[in-house]
C-alpha cells in the first residue's frame, strides 16, 4: 500500500491560513470546551512584577500568559480560604445545604478565629448560630478566620477532617501541588499551594458556581453591628473590570492576591504573592492585567463537530472520510504572532479501510512564533468499510494505471 503524508486538503498546499475576518468569534454564553493550553516563550514575557510568585492565565483557554515562579510551592495565607469556599459551594449545589441553614459557633472557633487572636474576624460569638449566606460573606468580604472554622467544624466535625477533605478535593480538581492543614490559611508548614493551583481553583469557583460568584465583588459587609470593607483593592477600581476574588497576608507569605477581571467578554485570572506592602498589592495587579488584555487575544478556529478536512481512504467503499474536531478549538496567542499562525492537517495516507466513525486518524497542528506547537486529534466523521475482493482488484488496477485507487475523470 502506498504511503504519503498529506498535510492539507490539496497536496499542492502545505498550510491552511486564516485571515482575521474568517475567524469565528468565540461564543462565551457557555463555557468553551478547552483543547489546549498554550505555553509562551520567555521572549513573550516583556513585563516584570515585584511579586515573588506570579501567574496570569486566560480563563477560557487556561493559557499561561505570564509566570514568575508560578509553579513553586508557597504559603498561600488567606487565599487558601478559596478552597474552604469551594467545599461550601459544592454542598449548596448538591442540595446538602441551603443559604438559610445555620451552623453553630464553637468555643474553639471563637477563641482561635476571633478578635482575641488578633486575626481577621467576623466577630462571631460562641454559641451563636450563623446563616450559611452570612458565613460566605464573612469569609469573602471580612476574611473571617472564625467563619472558616465554623464552616469546617459544621461540615466535617473537626477542622483537621475538613483540611483533609480540602486536600482530597484539590487533587480531584487538578491542584496537584496543594496541601491543607487548616481552613483559614493560618501559618502552618503543611499549608502549601502554588500560584498556578490558586489560579486553577479560582477558575473552578468562577465556572462551577456562577450563582455564587457575585459575593466576591461585594465592597462591604456588616455583621453583629460591625461593618468591614472588602480587602480586595481591585473591586473599588471601576475601570479594571475586576470582580473578585481574595487577598492574603502573613509574615511568611507577604501580601498576596487572587484576582479576576473581565473585559469585552474575555476573562483573565491573576495570582500574586510575596509583595512587600498593601500599596504594591493595590498597584501591581492593574498593570499586569492591562498588559494581558492588550498583548494577547483569543482566536476561535473551529467548533466541536466542525469538518476540518477530508482524508483519502485506501481500499475503502468510500474514497474519503471527513476529519472532525471533537472539541472547540480556541487559542490564546500574542497579537503580534497572529499573522504568522499556521494551521496544518497531518496524517499518513491514504488511510487503510476499514475506518470506524470516531477513529483518530489525523492531527491538527497549530504553530506560531513564541508559542508552543499545539497538536489536536482529528477523528473520522464517518465510517468506511473495506472493499470486497473485486473492489480491491479494481482499486489495485486503477493504482497501477492512474497512480490512484480511483479512476481519472
Amino acid at each position: 500500500m502506498p504511503s504519503k503524508t498529506y498535510r492539507v486538503r490539496k497536496p499542492t498546499m502545505s498550510v491552511l491560513k486564516f485571515s482575521p475576518n474568517s475567524l469565528r468569534a468565540a461564543l462565551f454564553s457557555t463555557l468553551v470546551i478547552l483543547v489546549a493550553s498554550v505555553g509562551f516563550s520567555s521572549r513573550a514575557q516583556a513585563i516584570e512584577t515585584n511579586a515573588k510568585q506570579a501567574i496570569l492565565i486566560d480563563a477560557q483557554t487556561m493559557s499561561v500568559l505570564y509566570q514568575k515562579d508560578g509553579f513553586v510551592s508557597m504559603p498561600p495565607a488567606s487565599m487558601s480560604k478559596l478552597m474552604t469556599l469551594y467545599l461550601l459551594f459544592e454542598r449548596l449545589r448538591d442540595g446538602r445545604l441551603s443559604l438559610d441553614d445555620t451552623l453553630r459557633v464553637s468555643e474553639r472557633a471563637w477563641r482561635k478565629g476571633g478578635a482575641k487572636s488578633g486575626s481577621s474576624t467576623m466577630f462571631l460569638k460562641p454559641g451563636q448560630r450563623v446563616r450559611i449566606e452570612d458565613l460566605i460573606r464573612g469569609i469573602i468580604v471580612q476574611s473571617g478566620n472564625d467563619a472558616c472554622i465554623v464552616v469546617a467544624e459544621g461540615l466535617a466535625g473537626t477542622e483537621d477532617a475538613f483540611a483533609a477533605e480540602m486536600t482530597s478535593t484539590a487533587r480531584e480538581l487538578g491542584l496537584q501541588n496543594s496541601h491543607f492543614a487548616n481552613a483559614t490559611g493560618w501559618p502552618d508548614p503543611g499549608q502549601r499551594m502554588t500560584a498556578y493551583d490558586l489560579a486553577l481553583l479560582a477558575r473552578h469557583l468562577i465556572y462551577d458556581f456562577p450563582e455564587y460568584y457575585h459575593y466576591f465583588s461585594e465592597k462591604s459587609f456588616t455583621y453583629n453591628g460591625i461593618k468591614q470593607q472588602n480587602r480586595d483593592p481591585l473591586v473599588y477600581q471601576n475601570t479594571s473590570g475586576a470582580d473578585g476574588l481574595k487577598t492574603g497576608h502573613t509574615e511568611a507569605s507577604g501580601y498576596g492576591l487572587v484576582a479576576s477581571a473581565k473585559r469585552n467578554g474575555r476573562r483573565l485570572i491573576l495570582v500574586l504573592n510575596g509583595l512587600a506592602s498593601k500599596k504594591l498589592r493595590a498597584s501591581e495587579p492593574e498593570h499586569l492585567l492591562d498588559w494581558g488584555f492588550r498583548e494577547f487575544q483569543n482566536y476561535a478556529l473551529f467548533k466541536s463537530g466542525d469538518v476540518v478536512d477530508q482524508a483519502s481512504v485506501w481500499l475503502g467503499k468510500k474514497s474519503e472520510v471527513p476529519l472532525i474536531v471533537k472539541q472547540d478549538v480556541t487559542l490564546t496567542l500574542p497579537r503580534k504572532s497572529r499573522k504568522e499562525m499556521k494551521v496544518q492537517v497531518v496524517y499518513d495516507g491514504p488511510v487503510p479501510a476499514p475506518i470506524a466513525k470516531g477513529q483518530h486518524i489525523a492531527d491538527l497542528v497549530i504553530s506560531a512564533p513564541d508559542v508552543k506547537t499545539v497538536d489536536i486529534p482529528l477523528v473520522a466523521g464517518d465510517s468506511s468499510a473495506k472493499l470486497g475482493l473485486f473492489g480491491r482488484l479494481g482499486a489495485a488496477f486503477n493504482q497501477l494505471l492512474w497512480g490512484s485507487s480511483q479512476p481519472k475523470k
